[in-house]
């Protein structure tokens, strides 16, 4: 698939962008450079190669998920103490929607 200069135009108008005739000429070079290696990477057979999720094989380093409750309810308390409004373990905010 290749595009024509005309094409290049239309898509540069649609866009709302002003190409001269020189842009348009050096931008269709480039789009046609994109489209044969997309052609290109198209015709390479896939068939059982399984897809990656990263084209590097790694592994994200985590911290052990652990529950600590001993501190919850005083870390509660202590950003509780500084909100305008609490209830019952809940911050209270105004009313947006009416």
């Amino acid at each position: 698939m290749s595009l024509t200069l005309e094409q290049v135009r239309r898509v540069a108008h649609l866009a709302r962008i002003e190409i001269s005739d020189a842009e348009a000429e050096s931008t269709l070079g480039h789009l046609n450079d994109i489209f044969a290696l997309i052609e290109e990477m198209q015709a390479v057979d896939t068939q059982g190669i399984e897809p990656m999720a990263h084209a590097q094989d790694l592994a994200q380093r985590l911290r052990a998920d652990q529950v600590v409750v001993a501190d919850q309810m005083a870390r509660r308390n202590a950003f509780q103490a500084i909100a305008p409004e609490t209830e019952a373990g809940l911050y209270l905010v105004p009313k947006v929607i009416e």
